[in-house]
């Protein structure tokens, strides 16, 4: 039926939403895009962020039930603001994640112990949330983070034709996205995103795991 609200909870492309926008509008229904971003042991504790595209009017008649899901939201601006920043926060995500696989190896390599390495990283200038979370289930050898590599490369291609669109040069998502895509080769598409730490521990011959970490992060 025409009329109301439609929330859209998943990640899109900024040209898709903007796209089902139109047609919702064309019907007599509002849209406010609202990806969320955070993980899912976030999420299933209702401790997600919400990162909203559309009128602000509109964000405020719904705020409620936004924040009785997630525990901050944030306004981003129009329909298909909230899908560029959320593509944004993916792609450093994966860059991170490469980043932290690679240091947890050298620390490996120079004959550290890897989990009071974790715990100097975390305590560092060089932590970052995919560190303290992803790092411990690469640790522990699950690499169960419930999202995968096909997901990740559906986030990055979205990333990198943003880049496109806007002329600007992505050079690390690009070398992040080439990594990603020798992942689901080695491991299929299904496969948990966090595996792609994987490649560099088959290439060096080296298991990056220590005891006390968990195999799925805790809510």
């Amino acid at each position: 039926p025409a009329g109301g609200t439609w929330i859209e909870m998943s990640t899109n492309g900024r040209d898709e939403i903007t796209r089902l926008a139109a047609v919702a509008s064309a019907r007599g229904v509002e849209t406010l895009e609202c990806p969320v971003t955070g993980g899912v042991h976030l999420a299933a504790a209702g401790k997600i962020t919400a990162l909203v595209g559309g009128d602000p009017a509109l964000y405020e008649r719904h705020r409620p039930a936004i924040e009785a899901m997630c525990a901050k939201s944030f306004l981003m601006g129009p329909v298909g603001s909230a899908a560029v920043i959320k593509v944004i926060t993916n792609m450093l995500a994966f860059i991170h994640l490469v980043a932290a696989g690679e240091a947890l190896m050298l620390a490996k390599k120079g004959g550290l112990d890897l989990a009071q390495s974790y715990h100097a990283i975390s305590a560092s200038s060089g932590n970052s949330f995919v560190h303290e979370t992803e790092s411990q289930l690469i640790l522990n050898g699950s690499y169960d983070i419930g999202f995968t590599m096909d997901l990740a490369l559906k986030d990055l291609g979205f990333a990198l034709a943003i880049g496109e669109q806007s002329g600007v040069p992505l050079e690390l998502a690009s070398h992040v996205n080439a990594i990603f895509q020798q992942g689901k080769a080695a491991y299929g598409g299904g496969a948990w995103s966090t595996q792609i730490v994987k490649l560099l521990e088959d290439a060096v011959g080296t298991d990056l795991r220590a005891p006390g970490f968990p195999a799925k992060l805790e809510l």
